[in-house]
């Protein structure tokens, strides 16, 4: 009997602790029958799952070109490879081949076609746009923490104000620079996250859709969504498309980081106090309190430093190793499930005023466009 690990539960110790021939497997969607899974890649003791690709795809109601989807799910089963998993694959609904090769199975999928993503009833909202990512955050926490928190972001901020926005389901795989140090942490590749998702605007304004909010759970993917916005601004100025650097990081975001933290500077990096506290609020069987390690000891200069808004004025990329043993920045030790809830409702508060904020700037520059501001040099 094949036992199934939910890989993204793991944490990247555990994930470096798996067999080399464990089979790993990238879902595009869901309902796919486990026993024939199984039987495909011959019954192995174990078998890994990887969390689903939601859409993309042909038949997930929100598809980008195949040439684009097929670079960036390559980039992902290659960082298995490169952690030394020798068994990856991406499942697919039959139909779809994505010039994979073998590095594709492909089954019948339980589920039927999923209608359009967004629904067309949801015009003249915000589409929330939620990122995540599966890398790793330390010795105690698993590698979904960013999807995690930002799904669960994205759903609030979308349950508050129903008749204004519309969250996507979260996407759990973005960028990681670093992966190369930590067993478990994917990475699409920058250039083809940038395309993925500068073709999925496209693809939401062709629909109508013109409002839209791109969020990340994660610090790699900034970045590359700022570029992401920038062209598409160029491209469909009739639109407003925005993202902001990761959540709570405006005026009430920082002001309930500050009120309720422990740690001094440096506490609040990565698989820190906030992140703990926040899965602890939202899926604590995933924490392992007892294995968590505060590293704060960052190389640290007056323009350069790390805390949640990326401190100081310098921009950097030096390697995680200088800075971490474990994988972590930050004194996660210190979560709590209370403060987790504190926070999650100040982020959410804080994406509900985006909304509100974004639908405002729509408006108004529809009505200068309309009243031919703009004359003219």
């Amino acid at each position: 009997m094949t036992e199934f690990i939910n890989f993204e539960n793991l944490t990247w110790p555990e994930v470096a602790g798996l067999p080399r021939d464990c089979p790993l497997v990238i879902p595009f969607g869901k309902g796919y029958p486990l026993d024939k899974l199984a039987e495909a890649l011959g019954n192995p003791a174990s078998l890994g799952l990887l969390p689903p690709i939601p859409y993309g795809w042909r038949g997930s109601g929100l598809a980008v070109p195949e040439e684009l989807l097929e670079i960036y799910v390559r980039n992902l089963l290659n960082s298995l490879r490169d952690d030394g998993f020798s068994r990856v694959v991406a499942l697919t609904p039959q139909g779809i081949g994505l010039g994979l090769g073998a590095d594709r199975l492909a089954l019948p999928r339980i589920a039927p076609e999923a209608a359009p993503l967004p629904p067309d009833d949801q015009r003249g909202k915000v589409i929330l746009i939620p990122v995540g990512h599966t890398e790793q955050h330390g010795f105690h926490l698993p590698l979904s923490v960013d999807t995690l928190c930002i799904q669960a972001i994205a759903q609030g901020a979308a349950a508050a104000v129903p008749g204004l926005a519309y969250a996507l389901p979260v996407m759990p795989y973005g960028v990681s620079t670093h992966r190369a140090s930590f067993a478990g942490t994917l990475n699409a590749g920058g250039r083809a996250f940038e395309d993925f998702y500068l073709s999925l605007v496209d693809g939401l304004v062709e629909r109508s859709f013109d409002r839209l909010y791109l969020l990340s759970g994660h610090g790699g993917n900034c970045s590359f969504l700022s570029n992401v916005i920038k062209y598409a601004g160029e491209r469909h100025p009739q639109a407003f498309i925005a993202t902001t650097w990761l959540y709570l990081n405006g005026p009430k975001g920082t002001a309930a980081l500050e009120k309720y933290r422990q740690s001094a500077l440096g506490g609040m990096g990565h698989a820190c106090e906030l992140e703990t506290s926040l899965i602890l609020h939202v899926q604590p069987e995933l924490v392992h309190l007892e294995l968590a390690v505060d590293e704060t000891d960052f190389v640290t200069t007056p323009s350069y430093y790390m805390d949640w808004v990326e401190g100081g004025a310098l921009a950097a990329n030096p390697p995680w190793t200088d800075d971490t043993r474990t994988g972590a920045y930050g004194a996660g030790s210190l979560g709590t499930a209370e403060k987790g809830r504190l926070w999650l409702e100040a982020a959410i508060e804080e994406k509900v005023d985006h909304v509100a904020e974004i639908h405002e700037q729509y408006r108004r520059r529809q009505e200068r466009r309309q009243q031919n501001w703009f004359s003219g040099a």
